[in-house]
């Protein structure tokens, strides 16, 4: 249970995306409209699948950045499943078909966020963990 600490939330979400997109077997199951309200201006709203794994990769994004705070030399391994993780939403992107829609560009452009802020962060509390003597 110890090793679950240490990967990232956008590796369930890049899984979770493929296996909705091969799911179905004209018409991908991210499609599929979950919800649906009307709002007091009169404006209908629809929420797709797809349009719902963007919100929960805004969650997503939030908790890794948050979990890249940790101090420790633990968390070097979280920001190495980071990089790989983005690594593989970015070539999927560009030779998986059925994942080369918007949706997943966005998906793609937040785990990168994700590496980079890590990274920042990371080195931002080094740097005020050195102290240096005169």
């Amino acid at each position: 249970m110890n090793v679950l600490k240490y990967i990232p939330f956008f590796s369930y979400l890049l899984i979770a995306y493929n296996i909705l997109a091969y799911a179905g077997n004209e018409q991908s199951a991210l499609n599929l409209v979950i919800f649906t309200s009307t709002l007091i201006s009169g404006a209908v709203i629809s929420l797709s699948v797809e349009n719902i794994l963007i919100m929960i990769g805004i969650f997503c994004l939030y908790f890794d950045i948050l979990k890249s705070t940790r101090n420790s030399s633990a968390s070097i391994i979280g920001h190495v499943l980071s990089m790989l993780v983005f690594v593989i939403f970015l070539i999927e992107y560009i030779t998986v078909k059925p994942l080369g829609t918007a949706s997943f560009l966005i998906l793609t452009i937040m785990s990168m966020t994700d590496v980079i802020a890590g990274f920042t962060v990371s080195i931002s509390a080094a740097r005020r963990d050195i102290t240096v003597e005169r």
